[in-house]
Formats: structure tokens, sequence, C-alpha cells
């Protein structure tokens, strides 16, 4: 495990150079932060300036993590938050965070720490106190959470099971192009964590919602998403709007999983885009 990297202290950099709103955006299982570029090309339009940090040891590209995902092993939710907050940290300005499945939790674990200025949760894996879990999710889980050992492996994903967890939405030669460009082995850990945080008073998976300084948060679902189904984002959604702050939900009509990285990730990023700037002013910052 290391600090910040290189290239992200380079995106840290930048960002505090620019004089902009930073967005920070967080990857989940089976991506990498480069499945972000086309949205951190889209908030850099719109004025903002943008970070996608690794989760730690992250390789650089998906040919690399194919051929050494040994390295991708071990990672656990509180490591990955952690590593987000030390480098959200070294930032001038409180960012927007947006996250991703698993990055959707670790967004609001960050947010619940008073580090967001704003936070959207896309599609996010469940945190203590999220109780639904729908067959389609602990399918789409199965993978990993079916053999025990996995829990220190890092653990792909046939083609198959990623068109069921996260392409069933769109068609055959699609699915297998987001399979072939962005899908890597992810690390078991943060599954089982997820899966037993209502039995674990200690989980790393759980999210402070009551935060003072939480921010305004929006939580994004997928309307046809296999893996977080609308009853997890919705019982996410309901323990969050107890805080004081501003909490959203939308519903993405007839979306799944793969929503921040198929062919319409364009309108997910414009919902996400409009509500980050109602509470930022990026124009203003630049």
């Amino acid at each position: 495990m290391t600090g910040i990297s290189t290239h992200e202290q380079q995106q840290v950099d930048a960002a505090n150079s620019s004089g902009r709103v930073p967005v920070v955006f967080v990857h989940g299982l089976w991506l990498l932060p480069s499945s972000w570029d086309r949205w951190r090309a889209r908030f850099e339009e719109a004025g903002f300036v943008t970070l996608a940090p690794g989760w730690p040891d992250d390789p650089n590209t998906v040919a690399e993590a194919k051929a050494e995902p040994d390295v991708l092993a071990h990672k656990t939710v509180g490591q990955v938050a952690d590593h987000f907050e030390e480098t959200i940290r070294a930032l001038d300005r409180k960012p927007a965070v947006v996250g991703h499945s698993f990055g959707g939790l670790i967004t609001q674990i960050l947010a619940g720490r008073g580090l967001a200025q704003v936070s959207v949760a896309i599609d996010p894996a469940p945190f203590r106190g999220v109780l639904p879990l729908p067959v389609s999710a602990l399918k789409s889980a199965s993978p990993v959470l079916g053999n025990p050992a996995n829990y220190s492996r890092a653990v792909p994903l046939t083609y198959e099971q990623f068109r069921y967890a996260f392409a069933n939405e769109v068609e055959e030669d699609e699915a297998r192009q987001l399979y072939d460009t962005y899908a890597v082995p992810a690390s078991g850990k943060p599954l089982f964590q997820a899966a037993t945080a209502n039995l674990n008073p200690w989980t790393e998976a759980k999210v402070n919602s009551r935060h003072p300084d939480r921010g305004p948060l929006l939580i994004v679902s997928g309307e046809k998403d296999h893996t977080v189904p609308w009853a997890i984002a919705n019982a996410s959604y309901k323990k969050q709007r107890r805080n004081e702050g501003v909490t959203e939900i939308v519903e993405i009509p007839g979306r799944g999983h793969s929503l921040t990285i198929d062919h319409g990730w364009g309108q997910v990023a414009d919902t996400v885009l409009a509500f980050v700037r109602r509470f930022t002013a990026p124009a203003a910052a630049g």
C-alpha cells in the first residue's frame, strides 16, 4: 500500500493551480479510473477541474490489471476511503465528489467525514443500516461471495457474469465491447464487508449520514440495475435524508449498472452535472 501516487499528486497540483472547483471521481469494483475519462472531459468543459484517483496500487491500464491481478487484492473499504481522504485533504478547496457502485459508497463515507462540498452516489453499494437484499443483487455478487477464499483474492468476472451484473440493458455487441474495454479483476474484501455490514458493529462499510457538514447529496439509481436495484438505492436515500442538508434521489429509466460507461453515459453525466452546478460556481472560480 502506498500514499498518493505521483500521477495523483500531479492531478492535485493541477487542480490547486487552476483556481476552479475540483470534482473528484471515485470508481467502483471491476473498473479503473480511466472509466471516468469522458466524464472528466464533460465536467472540464463545464468549468470544473477534475481528478480521478485510483484505489491504492491501481494499475494504470486495463491490460496491466489483467496481467497482474494480485495487485488489486486485499483492498478494504476503509483503506480506499482513507486514500481518497488523503487526496482530498491535499486540495486547496473542498471538492464535489462523484462515485459509482462501491465508489458511491466511498463517496458517502467521504461526505460523512465532511470532506465534500456536494456529492453524488450513482448506484451505490449498501452501507450498514441499508437492509434490502434483492435476489438480483445477491446473484451479481455471487462470483465473489460464493467462495469464502475470494475474501483475499482479486476476482475477475467472466463475460456472462459481467453481462448480468453490469451490461444487462445494452445490446450484445456493446456488452462485449464494455467488457473488453473496462472490466478488470476486483478485490473481494469490499463485497464481503458490505455483505456483513449489518452483522458487524465495527464494519468499515458504514456512513455518518448525520454529519452537519455532509453537504448536498444526490443518489442516482438505474431502473434496471441488477447489482444495486432501486430497493438498495432508495434505502440508502432514506437513511441519508435524515441529514439536514439537501438529499435527493433520481431514477434513470431503462438503465443498468453500466450506466456510467455505456452509450447512455452522457445522460447520466448531465444529470449529475446539473446537481453539482446547483451548489457550486465553477465559472466564477475559474
